[in-house]
């Protein structure tokens, strides 16, 4: 991403923590502002695959968003949703699914579940979603969210992302919307033979971030350098990472 979005995306991490959308917003009035935000990432070539446009223009973002930020919700801004973390720009959400490719039969594992946004997203995609956040009360009020919403294809945990979910494996795809200083060994046993994951992995530390796509062939991870990028750093349970 460029500076300015840098900038912008430090000052929303150090915004104070707003409530989150209720359900009760339902009523979907924002269908117009919804379409123009996705005819905008076609035009910019950002997203082509008519699956994706098609989910990017029925999910409501705005129900994912904290109620003080609804009116930036179809902005291709990151927003904060709390707890130092964010919902992504739309443009981010959409070059991660359109990497990832997720066909109907797909069962795929999201690591940072945030909102629930991208997982809902993936839900009108894939067969199922397995999605696992860190932070309880981020994991409660997505399960709360997504239920509401009727996505019975998405089933949220609240664990430690780094370990994957091995109940579950293998998955299909694999999408990580946090960075870590490499790919998780874990995430990798648990792909699919063929599979592809999204992750953003940070180069020497700090900031600087790479957003990666890689393919399992064999043995191998086939590693292809999407953009350049800025996530909030990958969050360890103190229990599961032995403290």
């Amino acid at each position: 991403m460029c500076t300015k979005r840098m900038m912008v995306l430090a000052a929303l991490l150090a915004a104070v923590t707003l409530t989150v959308a209720p359900a009760a917003l339902a009523q979907d009035e924002y269908v117009a502002q919804r379409e123009a935000m996705v005819d905008s990432l076609v035009a910019e070539g950002i997203i082509t695959d008519a699956r994706v446009i098609a989910a990017l223009k029925k999910v409501p973002r705005h129900l994912f968003v904290p109620h003080g930020q609804i009116a930036s919700a179809y902005d291709d801004t990151p927003l904060p949703i709390g707890d130092d973390q964010l919902i992504y720009a739309p443009s981010i959400v959409g070059l991660m699914t359109e990497a990832l490719q997720p066909q109907a039969t797909d069962r795929v594992l999201e690591v940072g579940t945030g909102s629930g946004y991208q997982a809902a997203v993936l839900a009108e995609l894939a067969r199922h979603v397995y999605t696992t956040e860190v932070i309880e009360a981020l994991a409660v009020s997505a399960q709360s969210r997504l239920q509401e919403m009727g996505y019975t294809n998405v089933t949220v945990r609240n664990a430690d992302g780094y370990l994957g979910w091995p109940e579950h494996q293998p998955f299909d795809k694999i999408i990580v919307n946090c960075a870590a200083d490499q790919v998780p060994p874990a995430l990798v046993d648990q792909l699919k033979d063929g599979g592809r994951m999204v992750i953003p992995i940070s180069e020497e530390g700090g900031w600087a971030q790479k957003l990666y796509l890689m393919e399992k062939q064999g043995d191998q991870l086939v590693r292809t350098e999407l953009a350049d990028a800025i996530f909030v750093p990958m969050a360890r349970s103190a229990t599961e990472n032995g403290e």
